[in-house]
């Protein structure tokens, strides 16, 4: 996976690469198909301001958080993005395990043309 820094009005220090990359392979882990993730931390006065968009196949997740301190606001875009990750991964197992409710609907639909 290829991660992208990008710092506005701050430096992205080697603590806070650290901690994106740990959590980027937490991310990863969970859906063993991610390409690219760009993380955007931004600094206005007094608040801290952390993206984060992960790129899989077909799929782009994006969190936004805010907090006083970047490690924190980090934390919680990464954990965020994670729980999109999870919800995407049983999603994609749900309709991958349930085939035959959207046969059905097909068949239905097929009838109800006829």
């Amino acid at each position: 996976m290829t991660i992208e820094y990008t710092g506005r009005h701050t430096a992205v220090t080697a603590k806070l690469k650290t901690q994106a990359h740990a959590g980027l392979v937490r991310i990863d882990r969970v859906t063993n198909r991610c390409t690219s993730a760009h993380i955007i931390l931004t600094e206005d006065k007094y608040r801290k301001i952390a993206e984060v968009t992960v790129s899989c196949r077909g799929d782009n997740m994006v969190a936004t958080c805010e907090a006083t301190e970047m490690e924190t606001a980090l934390h919680d875009a990464l954990k965020a993005v994670e729980q999109q990750a999870i919800r995407a991964k049983d999603r994609y197992a749900t309709l991958r395990q349930n085939p035959k409710a959207v046969e059905k609907i097909h068949r239905a639909e097929a009838e109800q043309a006829a």
